[in-house]
């Protein structure tokens, strides 16, 4: 048995124990350990999908004389492969442990280019981004996943 998996067990057992106890004092009291309980263990289920995963962000130097590759997720990446274009360069890293800074020095500077990474976690599952590089700047840390309204 997996050590997250005990985890899920031992709150779901103390969770309905605790409940049935406090129901006795109070509906109410049971209710809200009841909603403590599940908002505990839906945040256990959503740490537990979201472990190993590798996020590779590439952005242009702020001199636009080379490109800079960070892991930004929470596990280690590996056999990163990142190609340029329509530049035709194309740079291999071995591995790239979580928030790790690598760059790749270019001969000149690049205007413009699209940057395609691909990627794997240590469990083999494959990943691919692509990136639009700009010399004015392009990584937004705050830029919302699924933009609802517009970002600025």
């Amino acid at each position: 048995m997996k050590t997250m998996d005990r985890k899920i067990l031992i709150l779901a057992g103390a969770g309905i124990i605790l409940t049935i106890v406090a129901s006795y004092i109070s509906i109410y009291a049971g209710g809200v350990v009841l909603v403590l309980v599940a908002v505990i263990a839906m945040s256990l289920f959503i740490m537990q999908d979201t472990k190993n995963l590798p996020d590779i962000v590439v952005e242009l130097k702020d001199d636009a004389k080379g490109i800079i590759i960070r892991n930004s997720g929470n596990a280690d990446a590996v056999n990163v492969h990142v190609s340029l274009v329509p530049v035709n360069i194309e740079y291999c890293i071995q591995a790239l442990a979580a928030d790790q800074v690598n760059e790749y020095p270019l001969e000149a500077m690049l205007p413009e280019a699209k940057a395609v990474a691909s990627f794997e976690n240590v469990m083999g599952g494959a990943f691919l981004r692509t990136y639009d590089l700009s010399a004015r700047g392009s990584y937004d840390p705050l830029k919302p996943m699924i933009p609802l309204f517009r970002h600025k």
